[in-house]
């Protein structure tokens, strides 16, 4: 269990300190510093440390051995750069009673440093400026995004795909975030 746990905290601790530089390199200091504090505690810290395997999200695990994972549950309810956090009650008459509300752009851009800083942390020394977007290809089929929200991602991902990422820190920062 030790190995487990040390493991954990090792993996969301290089995250976190990866997703906090990238922040930094966008202008978002106090969302690097702040980012993902709550996988510290004990409710995400410990169903963590219990499914550790280190090659993927110990959320997936719990899911799948419980039927839920009470962690993401957490975590996502604390974390406003998740766009699952934008989830609410529809104002509309007709559809799904539940929609993806709109994303301010500062969380947006921190969802985008935390997708690559997980790529890279998941896929170790494999990782390619296009594994953030195949990651979003492969799950987009269910998620419940703001159509704004999704197409600002989307875009954001495809910079990076096909300019890399000096170039989409340097949009982010001069433009993206200036609302332009």
């Amino acid at each position: 269990m030790l190995k487990k746990v040390i493991g954990h905290f090792t993996t969301i601790t290089r995250h976190k300190i990866l997703v906090m530089k990238e922040c930094f390199k966008i202008g978002l200091y106090k969302q690097g510093l702040t980012h993902d504090l709550s996988k510290y505690s004990p409710t995400e810290f410990l169903v963590g440390c219990k499914y550790y395997q280190g090659n993927r999200s110990p959320n997936n695990a719990e899911r799948e051995e419980t039927g839920v994972s009470k962690a993401w549950l957490h975590h996502k309810g604390r974390n406003r750069h998740h766009f699952e956090y934008w989830i609410d009650y529809s104002v509309e008459k007709d559809g799904n009673p539940m929609t993806g509300m709109p994303m301010p752009r500062k969380y947006i851009a921190e969802m985008m440093m935390d997708r690559m800083a997980a790529s890279k942390i998941y896929n170790g020394k494999n990782y390619n400026d296009h594994f953030p977007l195949q990651y979003y290809e492969k799950g987009k089929h269910h998620y419940m995004m703001h159509p704004q929200t999704e197409k600002d991602l989307v875009k954001l991902l495809t910079i990076l795909d096909k300019k890399g990422e000096d170039y989409l820190y340097r949009y982010i920062r001069q433009v993206y975030l200036k609302g332009k």
